[in-house]
């Protein structure tokens, strides 16, 4: 282990370093960075070591150092930046952190925004097309692109995902000499070509993206099922109530149906990995086409629970609605701290057993209104279904 680590986050050329992180840098034995930073900023006579695509290289190459080291790093190292790989090497407790504005916070402000209501969405080490739903669902965005994944490629992915935006920057080599914030329209986006490594910054109107609302327990005719094979819009509005939806984490819907409660979920919470287990491939193909009508981004997993959840992340919440208390077990065995879960059946004694897990029970019996030949209204009453939800917290 080095005697010390320190991350010195830069902004524009380094130039203006507050004192402990000129401090920082002068102390160290080995300086770590990019061959610009390095040029600039590296003390005469210290040993140097640029950064390259092999992060891993680094990591050897900084505990192998028995000394003091600093990482030079572009705006907040903590923001998708190289304090994540250097925390889970040597633990966060070795790191000494001086960080400049992030990317998205310079961008931001040479657009003369407030960020604080902002999603960020990062387009690295994952597909496209699910950064690109995420952000066209909000009304302010930042979007980290790639030189795999540019900006007009994701101007098509946003289009594609329904986005109405109707102000578009791309803010690319911020705080360089190279510095371009160049304001545009998702068509411009589309059908340009920007450089690589950019934010590109999107905002609707006054915050709201037209046409948008919130809503759940949609009704069951908005998707399409096999026979009635899907959760009843009045159940789903009190499950998803019972769910409490974090802002992130991660959600299972085991026994997924038509993934009704899934792709709800996902447009409620956009910000979490939402993942539908279903064990019919006929079903599987029906959520898939289901989300993407809507826009939602919902992992379909095909298998049979509960073998089917070995390979997925451990949920903050899920809902199972299917598969009976085998099922629910395997389920509550994987729960985060501080999760829940819900459940829905329609017989009694698996119900009950489920209380019994769970710990709160309630019957919901729904009526709904029908005409009758004379234009009078009568009430048909859906089957009764058994909502069951916890553990207590």
């Amino acid at each position: 282990m080095p005697e010390r680590i320190a991350v010195v986050g830069l902004a524009d050329d380094g130039a203006t370093l507050a004192k402990p992180a000129r401090h920082a840098l002068e102390r160290a034995d080995l300086v770590v960075g990019g061959r610009r930073q390095l040029d600039a900023l590296a003390p005469s006579g210290v040993r140097r070591l640029p950064i390259g695509a092999d992060v891993a290289g680094v990591l050897d190459a900084v505990a192998a150092e028995p000394g003091a080291v600093c990482v030079l790093a572009s705006g907040d190292p903590g923001f998708f930046g190289i304090v994540r790989p250097l925390a889970a090497r040597f633990g966060a407790e070795a790191l000494e952190v001086h960080p400049a504005p992030s990317s998205v916070a310079v961008a931001f402000a040479r657009l003369g925004l407030p960020w604080d209501d902002a999603v960020v969405v990062s387009a690295h080490g994952r597909p496209l097309a699910e950064a690109a739903t995420v952000a066209a669902r909000a009304a302010k965005a930042a979007v980290l692109v790639s030189p795999a994944d540019p900006p007009e490629a994701l101007g098509r992915a946003l289009l594609a995902a329904g986005a109405v935006h109707d102000r578009v920057a791309v803010c690319s080599d911020l705080g360089t000499p190279d510095e371009r914030v160049e304001p545009t329209d998702l068509a411009g986006l589309a059908g340009g070509r920007w450089p690589g490594l950019s934010v590109v910054v999107l905002v609707t109107g006054a915050g709201v993206p037209a046409g948008r609302t919130l809503a759940w327990g949609r009704p069951e005719a908005e998707l399409d099922h096999r026979a009635g094979m899907v959760t009843k819009a009045e159940v789903r509005a009190v499950a998803l109530g019972k769910l409490a939806l974090p802002a992130t984490g991660v959600l299972w819907d085991v026994g997924a149906g038509s993934g009704s409660v899934a792709i709800e979920c996902a447009g409620l919470a956009p910000g979490l990995a939402v993942y539908a287990v279903e064990r019919r491939a006929d079903d599987a193909d029906r959520i898939r086409s289901n989300a993407g009508a809507v826009g939602a981004v919902v992992r379909v997993v095909e298998g049979e629970a509960p073998a089917a959840l070995a390979a997925l992340p451990d949920p903050d919440r899920a809902f199972v609605g299917g598969g009976g208390v085998t099922v629910l077990d395997a389920v509550l065995g994987r729960l985060r701290p501080g999760g829940q879960v819900v459940a829905t059946y329609a017989a009694v004694d698996r119900a009950l057993a489920a209380a019994d897990r769970l710990g709160s029970l309630v019957q919901v019996a729904v009526s709904r209104g029908q005409r009758l030949p004379d234009g009078a209204l009568r009430l048909a009453a859906e089957n009764p279904v058994f909502v069951v939800w916890g553990p207590a917290r």
